[in-house]
């Protein structure tokens, strides 16, 4: 879908790649500008997926020359991704000014977690730091529990590289419109905020307060998770009565009168104690079966390597490739042909082609 389109992404951490890999699923050509020299990030792999389907050069962004190659890559390209605190770029020479220099077109794609200008735009953060301040995690628990996300999803991945990527996306159409290029600002803190306006539209009919577990989604026996008998977990979020219906019946509830009113919240302690005492019962495949192809919206909780062998991936939503368990690109397009697994690159390993690119 994005062939013919050139993304060059600066070596980063988390969200920045992450958009980049999700470019370069698209079939854009991304080239990723390593570090010479460089070594393993601590807790990343040597060879990380983050990088199938990228093209890899090393340069030294201090060394004058280098300095000049990437300029000139820049003239090339129709995308660039940078990650650094604010500021970093500009003082290698290599910030929006200069590059808009060399190629007004260009759309210049900024991660980060605060945003370029903000009161907090020079501090270190993670992501639970961002979606804290950002009110995304406030709803993030069960009733009583400390509030907790999955890992790097609510804010890396949801609020900072999707953000991100679309962002990347809108430049790149504005630029075809007017040939001009632009600034993405992609701040995590604001993208996590953004994620939150469906809650807020729920919000708005009364439906979602600022107490954690006592609202439509975060608080009733119907919208949230059981231990099993195993150890293993089921979600249960039968939302609408007729699925809600559904799920007593299955369960021989049907006729219980305390289940009867679905949205009285006096009782929501009391039946959830009472379903987490069924659910413990028995194991999670007993419960998986039980519900398997209903619409009383019950699922076992799986792990990746679990997912990957159920039924549902039939989609090849998981994959699994040289060894490494990974997703699949999302979402899929009619016409296009089965998605393989692309290449993951060494550090460097194109860069002899890239700069023989730049001589003809």
């Amino acid at each position: 879908m994005l062939q013919g389109i050139r993304i060059l992404e600066v070596e980063g951490l988390g969200p920045g790649p992450f958009a980049a890999m999700l470019l370069a699923d698209l079939g854009a050509d991304v080239i990723c500008i390593n570090r010479t020299g460089g070594g393993v990030t601590p807790g990343m792999p040597e060879h990380s997926l983050l990088d199938r389907g990228k093209r890899s050069i090393e340069l030294d962004l201090k060394n004058a020359d280098d300095l000049e190659r990437f300029l000139a890559l820049t003239t090339t390209a129709d995308g660039l991704i940078e990650g650094f605190r604010p500021g970093v770029m500009e003082r290698l020479g290599l910030g929006p000014e200069q590059c808009h220099a060399v190629n007004p077109s260009l759309v210049y794609g900024r991660m980060t977690g605060w945003g370029q200008d903000s009161p907090l735009a020079h501090a270190a953060g993670h992501d639970l730091t961002y979606i804290s301040l950002s009110g995304a995690l406030w709803y993030a628990s069960a009733p009583g529990d400390a509030p907790i996300s999955p890992a790097t999803l609510t804010g890396d991945i949801g609020g900072g590289a999707m953000y991100l990527a679309v962002g990347m996306l809108a430049g790149l159409l504005k630029t075809r419109a007017t040939g001009k290029g632009c600034v993405v600002d992609a701040a995590i803190y604001d993208g996590s905020a953004h994620m939150m306006n469906l809650l807020m539209s729920i919000r708005q009919a009364g439906n979602f307060g600022v107490t954690r577990g006592a609202n439509l989604l975060d608080g009733p026996h119907w919208s949230r998770t059981y231990a099993c008998a195993d150890g293993g977990y089921v979600s249960v979020q039968c939302l609408e009565p007729q699925f809600y219906a559904l799920f007593l019946k299955i369960l021989g509830l049907a006729e219980d009168a305390a289940f009867q009113q679905q949205h009285d919240k006096t009782q929501w302690p009391a039946l959830t104690g009472r379903l987490a005492g069924i659910f413990a019962s028995q194991p999670r495949d007993h419960w998986a079966a039980l519900f398997e192809g209903s619409d009383a919206c019950v699922a076992p909780v799986l792990n990746p390597e679990e997912a990957l062998k159920h039924p549902m991936n039939a989609r090849s939503a998981w994959v699994t490739a040289g060894g490494i368990l990974q997703a699949a690109p999302a979402p899929r397009f009619s016409g296009q042909p089965d998605w393989i697994p692309p290449e993951i690159p060494r550090r460097g390993q194109h860069t002899e082609e890239i700069l023989a690119e730049l001589t003809r």
